[in-house]
């Protein structure tokens, strides 16, 4: 990919990004992925997003936070993870850094 993308350019282009729908004053649902971007790198980040969010202390807090705190579910839960997951990577590459789990998630705050 180009490196003069944003990170939330980089993330759309995956199809991770966030969709609101609204119609008019009386419809508006939850936002969900926009799947407009890349498949198959939609598809990448989901096998370590599951595995992260089990054996990771850092994203495994963060999933859990997303079940119990904000309500998700597993498998909206996992989307959240994986489009975190794309902007650790993002931050790793543009920053020449190994990956740092308290960057990702405070555990203490949440």
């Amino acid at each position: 990919m180009p490196d003069d993308l944003t990170v939330k350019q980089w993330v759309a282009y995956a199809g991770l990004d966030p969709r609101h729908f609204e119609s008019g004053s009386s419809v508006a649902k939850r936002a969900k992925i926009s799947k407009a971007g890349n498949r198959y790198i939609r598809q990448a980040p989901y096998m370590p997003a599951l595995v992260a969010s089990r054996y990771e202390p850092h994203v495994a807090a963060y999933y859990k936070h997303l079940q119990e705190k904000r309500g998700l579910q597993k498998i909206q839960a996992i989307c959240a993870v994986m489009r975190k997951i794309l902007h650790a990577i993002y931050g790793m590459l543009h920053n020449k850094q190994p990956f740092d789990g308290s960057k990702f998630f405070d555990m203490e705050k949440a």
